[in-house]
């Protein structure tokens, strides 16, 4: 998933638009450790064995340089989280103490007196408006820092065609889903925040149904595994974990970034396991295995059905916080910004910045429900794949981008996947109640490919 969340949801509804695939295994900079497997001395199987010494012998791969800016860039990306919710309080400022979205609202009832219709074209206007206050931050955090840490692969107009795209993509779904939300807010008065909760639901569960039929493709060519000593091994994985392989696909992630990645998407039968090209052509195949195994943990405890109800419940605490705060800033500044009242969509970007509020504070619950799926997928994946070696080296990987081993405190809110230390320690863990296993016995293998 870009993983499921730095916060909860940066807004409703455009991160709903956008929600990523539910448990990404993560992804990282490939260029940094070599393609093939490396298992330490400490990490071989033997009656010495110590799963504390394997895992530093592990962490060990990576050199004092490649640590501290795997180090500066996820750190950075906690100051980034709250200047990502600065920025957007300057923004709904800016639509609200400037007077566009007021604008906006007359505009659009220009072209249409019936609620419903002038809520859609405010909120298409709306969408453009965000898009374009939005782009310098985007330009910043999503291409030059990603260039700049080597994890970006597209030049500028490659990534601008890709945000378009996005933009076309949220002109289309959102304002159907704010028609929804305020007719709902028209009929249920003070207690929208209930319906609200059920229209996410809704949302949320059809948006996971057709993003991989109609909206991944735009970003990316989905076809079958391609011939490779991986194929079989991959297929032979998913048959016996009883997963259709016809849903187990590669995508071309290499025409946007150096990082490897997996993810399962959709929703009953649209659901599918995907691989990036970077997984399959520069990791080896107990590595490739041991993501796979990941995957399907996801798809076989059906993890999206789970992520959707309590992220849901999550965003029903989160609309009620909204619409205690709501109230109370229309009856203070209401007037002087010539907002109508809740039902007013030129409060719209009033709403979202409350909003904003309660998912920052929300941040730690929300990746914290996340990260106990991983942990999860993750224990699923050494018992399906039994590749503990593959696991820890893939763990590696994703530390170069990834601070390797933080504090408690500091894993429980800003990690929505277990760290590389804590994937490490357990692989290890399970190999030593496993020294018998074949795999980890066995020489190294070659790369995959």
């Amino acid at each position: 998933m870009k993983t499921v969340v730095a916060a909860l949801l940066t807004t409703l509804l455009l991160c709903l638009c956008t929600l990523p695939a539910v448990a990404a295994s993560g992804a990282t900079d490939a260029r940094d450790l070599p393609p093939g497997l490396q298992i330490p001395t400490a990490a071989r199987p033997g009656p010495a064995f110590d799963v504390d010494k394997a895992t530093e012998a592990y962490l060990d791969l990576l050199s004092p340089e490649q640590r501290a800016r795997s180090d500066a860039y996820f750190e950075g990306g906690y100051w980034l989280q709250l200047w990502d919710f600065v920025y957007g309080l300057v923004v709904a400022g800016i639509l609200l103490w400037g007077g566009i979205s007021r604008r906006l609202r007359d505009l659009a009832r220009r072209l249409s007196a019936r609620p419903w219709l002038y809520t859609w074209a405010y909120a298409l206007l709306f969408v453009l408006a965000y898009f374009v206050l939005t782009l310098p931050w985007s330009i910043y955090t999503d291409f030059f820092r990603e260039h700049q840490y080597g994890l970006a692969t597209q030049d500028f107009s490659g990534w601008f065609g890709d945000a378009l795209k996005s933009l076309l993509v949220s002109a289309i779904v959102l304002p159907l889903v704010l028609v929804v939300v305020y007719a709902a807010v028209r009929r249920a008065g003070a207690r929208w925040w209930i319906w609200a909760g059920g229209i996410a639901f809704v949302f949320i569960v059809f948006s996971i149904m057709l993003a991989p039929v109609y909206v991944e493709p735009l970003f990316n060519t989905y076809k079958p595994l391609r011939d490779s000593p991986a194929r079989e091994a991959v297929l032979s994985l998913a048959r016996a974990n009883g997963i259709p392989t016809d849903h187990v696909v590669e995508f071309d992630a290499s025409r946007q970034t150096t990082r490897i990645s997996a993810n399962v998407a959709g929703f009953a039968g649209t659901t599918r396991v995907a691989l990036n090209d970077n997984l399959l052509d520069k990791t080896s195949l107990p590595e490739i295995k041991a993501v796979l195994g990941h995957e399907m943990g996801h798809y076989v405890l059906n993890h999206h059905l789970r992520i959707t109800i309590y992220f849901s419940l999550v965003l029903v605490f989160g609309f009620w916080f909204t619409q205690r705060l709501f109230d109370w800033s229309l009856a203070r500044w209401g007037g002087r910004l010539k907002l109508e009242g809740r039902a007013d969509p030129a409060a719209l970007p009033l709403a979202f910045a409350i909003l904003s509020i309660f998912l920052l504070l929300a941040t730690p619950v929300a990746n914290s429900i996340v990260r106990q799926m991983e942990a999860e997928a993750d224990a699923f994946g050494l018992n399906a794949a039994r590749e503990p070696n593959g696991f820890a080296m893939v763990a590696m990987r994703l530390s170069t981008y990834r601070k390797i081993h933080p504090g408690p405190l500091e894993e429980t809110i800003f990690y929505d996947h277990p760290s590389g230390y804590t994937r490490v320690h357990a692989a290890m863990t399970w190999l030593k109640e496993n020294q018998d296993n074949p795999t980890a016995n066995a020489p190294l293998p070659p790369p995959a490919g």
